[in-house]
């Protein structure tokens, strides 16, 4: 009989397939032993969320859908201005839809954050905005945040990592997610609490 693995949904680059952000996520995902989603490029063209407006397209339902199954998040945005991408906001914003489901918004779920810009101060502004949206939306970030910066590329034009300490981030921070969503699991099989062992 086949396990059932956790899964890990990620979200992030920008509309364009192929960007740094969506490749730092890909090495994530790839360094863990789970069932993954990766929504970027077009996945991400999204209509800008309006709160009067319970309208909902196609992609946007496949967003909410992908997170809903989740066990555990990782969130990828490229810096700019000083803090996350339109792009991605937009995205999270759209979990408005999920506040009232059992596991509102991103409630339960460890999330990983990766920021990825040209320099430092505009990687770590967007890195600390980013973990701010998801405690706004009940997450649980991981202890590892990640920064891919510099001018010289992270990934070659394939996807391959070139920067070992980049990658060894990544896959770190990945396996917290990882290891949160078995803990939430393990937990949930446990005894519905503990004054039955008393």
């Amino acid at each position: 009989m086949k396990r059932n693995r956790p899964y890990i949904v990620a979200i992030g680059g920008t509309t364009r397939p192929g960007s740094s952000t969506e490749r730092a996520l890909r090495h994530a995902l790839a360094s863990i032993d789970a069932d993954t989603a990766l929504l970027c490029g077009d996945d991400l063209d999204l209509p800008l969320f309006a709160p009067h407006n319970p309208v909902r397209t196609p992609a946007v339902e496949r967003l909410l859908q992908e997170l809903r199954r989740a066990d555990g998040v990782l969130i990828g945005s490229p810096g700019y201005h000083g803090g996350m991408s339109g792009v991605i906001k937009n995205a999270l914003d759209h979990t408005e839809h999920m506040r009232d489901d059992d596991r509102p918004y991103l409630s339960g779920r460890a999330v990983g954050c990766v920021a990825t810009a040209s320099g430092w101060q505009a990687a770590v502004m967007t890195l600390g905005a980013m973990r701010d949206v998801v405690h706004a939306l009940r997450g649980w970030p991981t202890p590892l945040g990640v920064c891919v910066a510099g001018t010289d590329p992270a990934f070659a034009a394939d996807g391959r990592c070139l920067s070992p300490l980049a990658g060894a981030q990544l896959a770190t921070m990945a396996h917290e997610v990882l290891e949160f969503a078995l803990l939430r699991r393990a937990a949930a099989r446990q005894p519905e609490s503990a004054e039955h062992a008393l």
